[in-house]
């Protein structure tokens, strides 16, 4: 099957940086773009991680644009106490070879998918205002992109960084309520917390495994997870350290995985004592959906996509002009890659 062709938001901490593995080298996705926001780390360390993780799997000839410095209506609340300062374990990366993009995030996702209209799938695995911010200037834009896939959300309600909330939502509830209002269950899917502490849990042994593996990628996984690691045994107390954003990123490029999904009318939540909580109305009287819900994947095969992928060695990083791409987006109007969509939030 031919890979396929992504654009890809992120607030690039570690579990981040292993999607980008997945999406960049296990031959199933095609990233014609990678944008960023402020969540897990401040937007400018998110890019910085994007290029380093992109590096890491050969892939330099993937555009990076940096996109919100901070949430819609709230400051920033990062994740560097799960992630580490730098977000990627604080293991003294070196810094990446390549630079950002000047185009902002919000115009290359309103961008790309008008000049690929249909063709590009999403995957959201931060907190959700660019694209929010994107979805205020076009309202239309979920029907530009062929599916948007979000890892966002705790569908069971038990949350990770409150009693009932998914940091991603609860970063920036705001832009996740506009998301929800704008989706269509057909073109719309969220992989929550729920799914990650379920079935993408890297037991000692996984760990284990992904050390022994011994390339630079598998090397890479492992040491950036370390922080996390620490934080899941005292904060969550799973049996290891587990990997929201690269189960979304596994069911976007194999949907086969999922094992089980609903359809369900959602509202997020921006009251303080609930901030981020997903309100579910499953009555028989509900609101149409506007969601599908993945609530469970196959383990097994998650694992071994992840495995299979991460054993790869790969060729020294390819550097190619993006301009050779053909991917039309406009710069922003003073050229700074941080100009102007704080001002459309």
């Amino acid at each position: 099957m031919p890979a396929l062709p992504l654009i890809i938001d992120t607030d690039t901490g570690s579990d981040d940086a292993v999607a980008l593995l997945l999406a960049a080298a296990s031959g199933l996705g095609d990233i014609r773009a990678v944008t960023t926001v402020a969540g897990n780390v401040p937007v400018e360390t998110g890019t910085r991680n994007a290029l380093i993780s992109l590096e890491t799997a050969g892939r330099t000839d993937i555009p990076v644009h940096p996109g919100c410095s901070r949430p819609m209506t709230r400051p920033l609340s990062s994740a560097q106490h799960v992630h580490g300062e730098d977000g990627m374990g604080d293991i003294g990366l070196p810094d990446p070879t390549t630079a950002c993009q000047s185009t902002h995030a919000v115009e290359a996702l309103l961008s790309y998918p008008r000049a690929h209209p249909g063709e590009l799938t999403l995957v959201t695995l931060a907190p959700l205002t660019n694209v929010a911010a994107a979805l205020v200037r076009d309202p239309e834009l979920f029907t530009r992109y062929r599916h948007v896939y979000c890892m966002a959300g705790a569908a069971d309600l038990r949350g990770n960084i409150s009693p009932t909330a998914e940091f991603n939502v609860w970063a920036d509830p705001e832009a996740a309520r506009i998301v929800a209002q704008a989706a269509t269950p057909e073109k719309v899917t969220w992989i929550g917390w729920d799914v990650s502490r379920k079935d993408a849990v890297m037991t000692p042994a996984d760990q284990q495994r992904l050390e022994r593996l011994g390339t630079a990628m598998a090397s890479f996984a492992h040491r950036i997870n370390r922080t996390v690691a620490d934080w899941a045994r005292d904060v969550t107390g799973l049996a290891g350290y587990d990997l929201p954003d690269p189960v979304a990123m596994a069911v976007a490029l194999n949907p086969d995985l999922i094992t089980e999904r609903e359809q369900a009318y959602v509202e997020i939540s921006v009251a303080e004592d609930t901030r981020g909580q997903m309100v579910i109305d499953r009555r028989v009287s509900a609101p149409a959906p506007n969601l599908t819900l993945v609530r469970r994947v196959d383990e097994a095969g998650f694992k071994k996509l992840l495995f299979d992928t991460v054993a790869t060695h790969v060729d020294a990083a390819t550097h190619v002009d993006v301009a050779t791409r053909g991917d039309a987006v406009t710069p922003v109007a003073d050229g700074s890659p941080f100009a102007d969509a704080d001002a459309a939030v």
